[in-house]
């Protein structure tokens, strides 16, 4: 007599049972049309936009492109550098911040509408539709032995997904180097190692996850399907069967069963092959197709719309939506980080200066006197241009009366750079004795003399 599993090696089973690939039914309706319109949007805008050229200083470049070699960010006419890093830090937390509050309104809408993996599975099954043709047809097809048109289909399907997955990285790869070099390069055998790397790791890796993977991805490996129960409430809005005006299921509609006729669609359209009518599961995604599905049916049995829907748990129980910023702290606290984020990512965009200065003395010779008597310090300044031109700064000097620079005190900046600038000050015959005096350093741009730094240091007096 074969002993029972315990309850802990019956679920091990359960999700890491071979099910075999899920041919998920087509199903119209809004949500599908939602989801068509953002797979369009964000791959016209991710295929396109690193084909965009900006105008700068007379010459054409590409308009967003991370110069990894040269350590520059273009954005348009926005050029950000290492010393931006606050900035690009502030963008990533500013984005994350968005997701956890559009999770803590409407659950896992972003993985059903907007996550690369959700977007290029739905290409790659697409392609594989028009290939193999319905789901039903896919799964014969799957279940056939082995024959001449059975491998010709996999392999025109194949081969379309590897030319996807293939443009994808180059389109990717085309985000760090310009992509018309790029391209070049490949005519001429010129592509350098890492550029090779990435983009034979990016296409096997668009392959591989929305061809192969799939809907494994949400229910195994995703990460994010894990935690982001935490950041739901009980007035978080997730796609939702409602239990109390299904049940019972009656699959004739007879009797006082419920609107539920178990027909099974909500199930054969799922992405990731759930039902859910068992409640709130991670592998759900939120696409709504199962929303479609329901709607469709329920417009032929004569049943009001919604008996699957996006719902708060607080609405399915009948509870009142809570009311203002008391009864969701949660998300007002999100809502208040985003504010917060973008008004201070804002205000360091527009306080954000070209020009940086380093100012460093001279510690060879804190001072020295000269034949006339004057006292000069040595110090070397370290002008940094952050703007894609070339600039022209002039130096200045207060702090005491009297005070001047030796010699010269304007100075050309190639774009990027640091150029180092030995500066020398000097104080008048009979300055007050002794002591460490505090000076500022005023550099300005010849283009703009209103936006200046203003660098701080000391003058050593004998």
């Amino acid at each position: 007599m074969n002993k029972p599993l315990s309850k802990l090696r019956a679920a091990k089973l359960e999700l890491y049972r071979q099910q075999g690939k899920i041919h998920a039914r087509a199903v119209a309706g809004r949500f599908n049309s939602l989801r068509r319109a953002l797979v369009w949007l964000t791959q016209i805008v991710f295929y396109g936009a690193c084909w965009l050229n900006w105008e700068s200083n007379g010459s054409m470049r590409q308009a967003i492109l991370f110069d990894i070699a040269h350590e520059k960010l273009y954005l348009f006419g926005l050029v950000l550098w290492p010393q931006d890093a606050l900035l690009l830090a502030l963008a990533l937390i500013v984005a994350a911040t968005a997701l956890f509050l559009a999770t803590a309104l409407a659950g896992r809408v972003f993985c059903g509408f907007l996550c690369p993996q959700t977007v290029y599975t739905a290409i790659f099954v697409w392609i594989e539709a028009r290939v193999e043709g319905d789901h039903l047809a896919r799964l014969k097809l799957d279940r056939r032995p082995p024959g001449p048109g059975k491998f010709v289909r996999k392999a025109v399907k194949h081969g379309i997904w590897a030319a996807v997955a293939i443009w994808t990285a180059i389109t990717f790869v085309g985000y760090f180097t310009p992509i018309r070099e790029l391209l070049a390069g490949f005519g001429e055998w010129r592509v350098g190692p890492w550029e090779a790397f990435w983009l034979l790791f990016y296409a096997a890796f668009t392959y591989v996850q929305a061809g192969l993977a799939r809907e494994a991805v949400c229910q195994h490996m995703c990460p994010y399907s894990r935690f982001q129960g935490v950041m739901f409430d009980p007035a978080t809005a997730n796609v939702a069967y409602d239990r109390r005006r299904g049940e019972p299921r009656n699959a004739r509609r007879q009797g006082a069963g419920g609107d539920c006729i178990d027909c099974g669609l909500c199930v054969e359209v799922c992405p990731t092959g759930i039902d859910i009518r068992d409640g709130l599961q991670y592998p759900c995604i939120n696409c709504g197709l199962c929303i479609d599905a329901c709607d469709a049916v329920m417009d032929r049995t004569g049943a009001p719309r919604g008996l699957i829907r996006f719902a708060s748990a607080n609405e399915l129980a009948g509870v009142p939506a809570p009311r203002g910023v008391a009864g969701r702290p949660r998300v007002a606290v999100y809502a208040g980080l985003l504010l917060a984020g973008v008004l201070l990512g804002g205000w360091l965009l527009a306080e954000r200066t070209l020009l940086r200065v380093d100012v460093l003395r001279d510690r060879g010779a804190l001072s020295r006197e000269t034949a006339d008597g004057r006292i000069e310090n040595a110090y070397t300044l370290q002008l940094m241009n952050l703007d894609d031109v070339v600039r022209h700064y002039r130096v200045a000097v207060s702090g005491l009366p009297g005070l001047e620079i030796v010699g010269g005190r304007e100075f050309a900046v190639e774009p990027g750079s640091i150029r180092p600038v030995a500066v020398t000050v000097s104080a008048p015959a009979g300055a007050p004795p002794g002591g460490i005096r505090p000076i500022v350093f005023d550099i300005s741009a010849e283009h703009a003399p209103a936006s200046g730094v203003r660098e701080p240091s000391s003058f050593v007096l004998p």
